[in-house]
């Protein structure tokens, strides 16, 4: 039976802001194991719903589309991040009255 795996994906760590983390992704588990091309040494495999991602507006529809196409399915919770505001920001880094040497 294929399983299915329903997260809110974390940002990427060479992005600054939270584009693309609403969403709700939708996963397929991978049945086959990968195999190792002798001649090239790439990894392969037959399995082509690894392939297969699908975005949702919210989790309720990803439920519901997996819930009606009989996809056994997991849930995982996001991992909310806490914000961290300095108190002056960036622009403390720049203000004349600075006690301290700004270095790098």
């Amino acid at each position: 039976m294929t399983t299915a795996r329903i997260y809110q994906p974390a940002r990427n760590a060479m992005q600054s802001g939270q584009a693309k983390t609403r969403d709700w992704v939708l996963e397929f588990c991978p049945e086959a194991p990968r195999s190792l091309d002798p001649l090239m040494g790439w990894t392969g495999s037959t399995d082509m719903l690894q392939q297969v991602r699908l975005r949702f507006a919210d989790k309720a529809a990803a439920v519901a589309y997996a819930e009606a196409h009989g996809l056994a399915y997991t849930v995982s919770a996001p991992h909310k991040r806490h914000t961290q505001v300095r108190q002056g920001g960036y622009g403390e880094n720049f203000a004349h009255n600075r006690r301290t040497v700004w270095t790098h």
